[in-house]
């Protein structure tokens, strides 16, 4: 298995692991409630979140829930890997400028400069959200909050030449020890829907997100797919990585309380493949 490399200016380093299914009630009285009160019991959140596709219809996004054969997210079977992908160079500049609150997720926002390569292809830092609970499965299991880095490629001339519109990375969390990314961001996430704040320079750092992790011991499931909210666009590069990060209970039920049950079920594999980076 090859190692991923990555060239850092702020030693930005992150992590990620499991997952499971969220099968449950689509009524929008559970919204607010069920991840909250589960994790208070569990480190796993059970079926009980509502299906993020329904919500996204209620508020008359008027997009269809499914639209294609590569949709995400997946259930991440690692019996079934195949093969290795290329090593990853990451240019990562610190600058996370702005926090805003969506209504669906809390949203950080990247000043340009930070950017990603893969087989050469540039990809640049847009923005880093949330989803409560996680939303892809790693051998069926899930777990409380997955955070997705979205970037967007350069050069859109390498589309036409097979290149993916979006690449993104997941990071998923259990309850446990604080996360000092999420700390340096969580009282100052707007009050209200659609709000946005500005953010000092080097106030929200991404490279606090993982802690005693070097660069070289990441790993990372890759498959292609599609962005998991409106308009589902089927041209995403995925790598979920496999090491799992941590948060406090606190921490994530703050950001569930702004955000709800977010999640989108998993969508079916339908013979893609599955790497391991």
């Amino acid at each position: 298995m090859k190692k991923v490399v990555f060239v850092l200016l702020s030693m930005m380093i992150i992590g990620c692991k499991k997952h499971h299914d969220h099968d449950g009630d689509k009524g929008e009285h559970h919204k607010e409630h069920h991840a909250e009160e589960k994790l208070e019991h569990d480190n796993h959140v059970k079926n009980e979140a509502p299906d993020a596709e329904y919500d996204y219809m209620t508020k008359a996004y008027n997009i269809p829930s499914n639209t294609g054969k590569m949709q995400s997210p997946i259930n991440i079977l690692t019996s079934a890997m195949s093969g290795n992908r290329p090593e990853i160079e990451v240019n990562f500049q610190d600058k996370i400028i702005a926090i805003e609150n969506l209504g669906h997720t809390v949203q950080l926002d990247f000043e340009k400069g930070s950017s990603i390569k893969v087989d050469g292809v540039q990809y640049d830092f847009k923005q880093v959200h949330f989803h409560t609970p996680s939303e892809h499965l790693i051998n069926g299991v899930t777990y409380p909050m997955e955070a997705h880095l979205v970037t967007t490629i350069a050069d859109t001339t390498l589309i036409a030449k097979g290149a993916k519109k979006y690449m993104v990375l997941g990071y998923m969390f259990e309850m446990g020890e604080s996360n000092e990314f999420i700390e340096e961001f969580i009282d100052i996430i707007p009050s209200k829907e659609n709000e946005i704040i500005k953010t000092a320079p080097h106030e929200v750092k991404l490279d606090d997100m993982i802690k005693g992790e070097t660069a070289q011991d990441l790993a990372y499931y890759h498959y292609n797919g599609s962005l998991t909210t409106p308009p589902y666009t089927e041209s995403v590069s995925w790598y979920v990585c496999s090491t799992i990060l941590t948060a406090t209970p606190d921490q994530i039920q703050t950001i569930n309380k702004v955000i709800g049950n977010n999640a989108r079920h998993i969508q079916d594999l339908d013979n893609r493949k599955i790497d391991i980076e």
